[in-house]
């Protein structure tokens, strides 16, 4: 009898915690925890969705994982590997598009690939490639000011990519976007996933967002974070000519997460509070 080996996560925190020093009233010194007790796996090719509300440590989690600081507890695993700094296994997308003004679309994708010592020839034709993937054949030429916010975004999503990363951070890269243009970006980076079968791990504020891109939502808890439910999502393809929104299955996942993050929100909000009268109170 033959046994299959448990395939390894492309992603492993495991028991992770995030402490960050403070200065606190009158030079006293303190520190607080953003994150407690992390475990959270990631499948190969996974889109996984990190939800949660504002302060929980969600962008802190991807810091992690990126290699911009290290946890003061637990670790990271890239690949069954601990990540000790950043790499070009990865790549990050921001809601800011962080573009460099005086290059234009081309030249900021294959700014990375310069970098890397990539040949000039290579480099154009790797820019061409995932400028297309990202729908802007004939753009290459644009100098971000001539670009729309979302074409601006296409950008940076195509030099994440263009240097092959094994895995795409994005910290809510669609939140500065405007309703249309954020849905037509959601089609898109749906199909640019399950093209490329990249590993993705996405945060956003949005529960919709959330359910539509994921494929596994997890919902963090107020500060310090942990992982109180992993939600997995099965709505199909989501290519096809149906709006997956409209569907019942769809609002059932949301209706789901929203119960999780529901009473989140609301401590985050008291936690808030109490702080804002503490630091009142220690003027």
């Amino acid at each position: 009898m033959t046994t299959t080996a448990p395939e390894i996560p492309t992603i492993r925190f495991e028991n992770v915690g995030k402490t960050f020093p403070v200065r606190a009233a009158r030079g006293a010194t303190g520190s607080f925890t953003a994150l407690q007790d992390i475990t959270l796996d990631i499948a190969p090719g996974e889109f996984s969705v990190l939800v949660g509300p504002s302060g929980c440590g969600k962008s802190t989690l991807l810091d992690l994982l990126g290699g911009l600081t290290r946890p003061t507890t637990g670790r990271v695993l890239l690949d069954g590997k601990p990540v000790t700094g950043p790499g070009r296994d990865r790549g990050t997308v921001f809601q800011q598009y962080a573009l460099l003004p005086w290059r234009t679309a081309r030249g900021n994708v294959e700014f990375g690939l310069e970098a890397a010592g990539v040949p000039r020839r290579e480099r154009a034709a790797r820019a061409a490639e995932f400028l297309s993937l990202v729908g802007l054949d004939g753009f290459a030429d644009r100098h971000p000011h001539e670009l729309s916010g979302g074409m601006r975004q296409r950008v940076a999503i195509a030099r994440s990519l263009a240097y092959d990363p094994d895995v795409l951070l994005m910290d809510e890269p669609f939140g500065a976007l405007d309703a249309q243009t954020r849905e037509s970006l959601q089609d898109e980076l749906l199909r640019i996933w399950q093209r490329t079968g990249k590993t993705v791990v996405f945060i956003t504020h949005s529960i919709d967002e959330a359910v539509l891109l994921g494929r596994r939502v997890t919902v963090l808890t107020s500060r310090p974070g942990r992982v109180k439910e992993s939600v997995p999502i099965d709505l199909g393809s989501r290519t096809g000519a149906d709006d997956p929104r409209s569907s019942p299955e769809f609002a059932g996942y949301r209706h789901r997460v929203w119960e999780l993050l529901h009473d989140e929100v609301s401590r985050a909000q008291e936690l808030e509070r109490a702080e804002l009268e503490w630091k009142e109170a220690a003027a």
